[in-house]
């Protein structure tokens, strides 16, 4: 009989590779979006920038009250309603108007916490010190293919068109609501490993599991405080960074580049979801690859995963930087070097490759990530990944403000900067 935290893992994969079909897709395109809906004179003071800032700020905040709220609701029930707040954000787009790109980029915030916070906590119930590997590279490959299938559909949308008229984008958007509903019906279907675990079942014994999680939500937060200020937190804080200035840079601004990059011609704006394909194919095979080999990095620990991640990421930073012109992240900057990178003309085939080589560096991270927080703190696992969020979001805020403001080189410093001190950070944690 197939294990059934096996099963859950599967089902928790597949629903969020639905849900982040349509939410990592909007994300990345949504600077772009709003540029062409600019152009056709609407949406004054709207940026795709300040909206992705806004919900990682959120995020960050919200973190601290997610454990008492996964608690109190349970992992599965606090996963559905952070999706149906991601349904909510995604509808913006639709008909869009700036009061509602915020108001949604706020609510967004908060249901991400609460979502992944959900998650961590499910995926170390369904898992033991043995497993946790396998389950993390199995969760983080599929929900990562959502980065290929729904830049696909955006570079089928996008061929062609310097602007994304009304029609498109309506298109687009509808397809990508319907998608994200999907998954978070899927989310219903997730069970509890184990009968004597039911916490989200209406049979159980309501009056006590009521009187732990009063109990829970008093503490929680507090733990979460303490964890915070251990050791071992207080280092992987810098890995915690990185991750969340990397998560910035893909999800929003490496997208943003390549559509600005005149050299490109007509093909920019759908390459950026071939760039997007290929960066989740590099997700997938980077997941698959770690979850299949959890037994060797059991053996042999994780570090020469992260020092891969380590390199392909340098890698990555070093033919962006000369491939991709400085002024391509701020649109309204518009000169000759708008067509020129530093030190080669701009190659398609060189951008799409730096997409593959940030998936599968960010896989190598965030799935060693997960797996050490669901071994080192198993007992804490809602309080620690909520700390985890907490930092990747808050550097991925910080991020996308200064996004709007910092040619590309200096981004590519910050992001290498921290890449190192994360990584060594990564090493000294056992």
């Amino acid at each position: 009989m197939a294990d059934r935290g096996l099963i859950n893992v599967v089902i928790l994969g597949v629903s969020f590779m639905f849900i982040f079909t349509a939410f990592n897709t909007a994300g990345m395109i949504e600077e772009t979006v709003i540029q062409s809906v600019q152009k056709e004179g609407k949406f004054d003071g709207g940026s795709g920038y300040i909206s992705l800032a806004i919900i990682y700020t959120v995020f960050a905040a919200a973190n601290w009250g997610a454990p008492p709220v996964v608690s109190v609701c349970g992992p599965r029930n606090s996963m559905v309603l952070g999706a149906f707040l991601y349904c909510l954000f995604i509808a913006v787009f639709i008909y869009p108007m700036v009061w509602a790109l915020y108001l949604g980029s706020v609510l967004l915030g908060l249901g991400a916490a609460i979502l992944w916070t959900g998650e961590g906590s499910y995926l170390t119930l369904n898992s033991t010190p043995e497993t946790i590997g396998r389950n993390s590279g199995i969760f983080w490959a599929l929900q990562a293919s959502s980065l290929m299938f729904g830049n696909i559909f955006v570079w089928q949308e996008f061929t062609g068109k310097e602007i994304i008229d009304p029609k498109t984008r309506i298109q687009v958007y509808v397809v990508l609501l319907v998608v994200c509903c999907v998954g978070t019906l899927m989310l219903f279907a997730l069970r509890n490993k184990s009968p004597e675990d039911r916490a989200d079942s209406p049979d159980g014994n309501r009056y006590g599991q009521r009187l732990y999680k009063a109990i829970f939500l008093c503490v929680s937060t507090e733990r979460s405080i303490q964890l915070f200020k251990t050791k071992e937190m207080l280092m992987l804080g810098l890995c915690f960074a990185y991750t969340g200035l990397e998560l910035n840079f893909y999800s929003g601004v490496y997208s943003t580049c390549i559509g600005n990059t005149k050299a490109f011609g007509e093909e920019a704006k759908s390459l950026i979801g071939i760039a997007g394909a290929f960066l989740g194919a590099g997700e997938i095979i980077g997941g698959a690859a770690f979850g299949l080999s959890g037994k060797l990095a059991n053996r042999h620990g994780r570090d020469p995963i992260i020092l891969l991640g380590f390199i392909v990421h340098m890698t990555a930073f070093y033919l962006i930087y000369i491939n991709l012109p400085q002024s391509s992240p701020i649109s309204e900057i518009v000169t000759d070097a708008s067509y020129y990178p530093v030190l080669i003309h701009s190659n398609k085939y060189v951008a799409v490759l730096c997409g593959f080589l940030w998936g599968l560096g960010d896989s190598c991270y965030n799935t060693q990530v997960y797996s050490l927080l669901g071994s080192l703190f198993s007992e804490d696992s809602a309080p620690a990944f909520s700390l985890f969020f907490f930092t990747q979001s808050l550097t991925a805020a910080a991020g996308f403000f200064y996004s709007t403001y910092l040619i590309l080189q200096w981004q590519l410093l910050i992001v290498a900067v921290f890449c190192v001190a994360g990584t060594m950070a990564f090493f000294q944690v056992k």
